[in-house]
């Protein structure tokens, strides 16, 4: 009995040496994993980077009210996400995602950049980078499950979420930790009124990003704290009166850019270029208007045609501006593109890497602000 009294004195004093050497704290929780994820349906959160009212599926970038006017091609790649965006604000340590898609590859591009997803976070003053997710040869063709990030310390923050690029989130579906709640934002960036309206290629598009936050034009939404319609079109851009409608039915736009001389020959330019810009303007008197030349391509460099394709589209495209110039037109813009990219800021000689995007959002970014402070003074 005593042996056991004994025993149970030097118990204690070992506990309590324990406690006083490792004390809990329960004002700093520690970010530990749940055993359990909680999922809600991200169709209630606010979604940003679309030209229309909700119209046909959540997820897809052109109204199903255009569909009957559309050539195919144009209307398959209406429906991916390229440049939409969800924002929410979360205390949580970790955040998943669960998404349905099309399953869609292609050769030159990353499956985060075709189908996956983007997180951002706003953290000392600016959006950052903190995770992405993509679908794996495990998954079934279109269900995929992923962590975005994980390990943080809780405390309420701000997200973004960009959607794919080349591919058409069907469902989406945000998780979080059980005792954790996703909320409905309550920063007013990138600001959502007045949005810059783009419309393109396949580089504008996003082609070939390694994921949706590094396409050009999510780059500029983040340095010019704007939202940014993406009508980036896969090879495609090829002056489509219903495009321009679509365009000029956006509510109080900043400014449109006009980015498409990489698909349209110098005949198409000049038969339709004026047509597609006198929609716009009607709608909206003063508002800029940017004509983008054509990249310089590395290949020009050697191959001679190339070289010649790419100065007759871009003469057409100064001959287009210059006229509209010289008609009275005010608030119009050219960008030329010398010094738009650099010699490696290609994948295939055509679209763009990484550094790419970042060098032709940098390129773009001081002549959109000059186009835009024009609205405001």
């Amino acid at each position: 009995m005593k042996r056991l009294s004994l025993l149970s004195l030097l118990l204690s004093l070992l506990i309590g040496s324990v406690n006083t050497a490792f004390p809990m704290c329960p004002s700093a929780p520690l970010a530990q994993r749940a055993d359990s994820i909680v999922y809600r349906d991200a169709s209630s959160l606010p979604l940003y980077g679309k030209a229309y009212a909700d119209d046909g599926p959540r997820y897809r970038r052109l109204p199903a009210s255009l569909q009957p006017s559309l050539r195919a091609e144009l209307w398959r790649l209406g429906c991916n996400s390229a440049g939409l965006y969800l924002r929410f604000r979360t205390d949580a340590p970790e955040i998943h995602a669960r998404w349905t898609n099309t399953a869609y590859h292609m050769p030159h591009m990353t499956d985060c950049a075709v189908g996956g997803l983007d997180l951002y976070a706003y953290i000392d003053g600016k959006w950052r980078f903190v995770g992405a997710a993509f679908d794996s040869p495990k998954d079934t063709p279109t269900q995929h499950h992923r962590k975005l990030v994980a390990n943080m310390q809780p405390q309420m923050r701000e997200y973004m979420l960009y959607l794919s690029l080349y591919d058409e989130v069907k469902s989406l579906e945000l998780g979080v930790p059980e005792g954790y709640t996703i909320h409905q934002p309550e920063l007013a960036s990138p600001r959502s009124q007045s949005p810059i309206v783009m419309y393109g290629t396949s580089i504008l598009q996003g082609a070939c990003a390694s994921r949706p936050g590094m396409a050009h034009t999510n780059i500029l939404a983040r340095q010019l704290d704007r939202t940014v319609i993406n009508l980036g079109f896969s090879g495609n851009a090829h002056l489509d009166t219903a495009i321009a409608l679509l365009m000029a039915s956006v509510v109080q736009p900043a400014v449109f850019v006009l980015d498409y001389v990489p698909n349209c020959k110098p005949e198409l330019i000049r038969q339709n270029g004026e047509a597609f810009f006198r929609i716009l303007r009607r709608a909206h008197p003063t508002t800029p208007v940017l004509f983008v030349e054509d990249p310089q391509f590395p290949h020009g460099v050697v191959n001679q045609s190339v070289s010649r394709d790419i100065h007759d589209r871009n003469a057409a495209q100064r001959m287009l501006y210059q006229s509209l110039v010289d008609a009275g037109e005010r608030n119009v813009f050219y960008v030329s593109s010398d010094g738009m990219t650099g010699p490696e800021d290609f994948v295939d000689g055509i679209h763009f890497t990484d550094q790419g995007m970042r060098h032709y959002a940098n390129h773009l970014a001081p002549i959109l602000a000059k186009a835009i402070a024009t609205q405001t003074e």
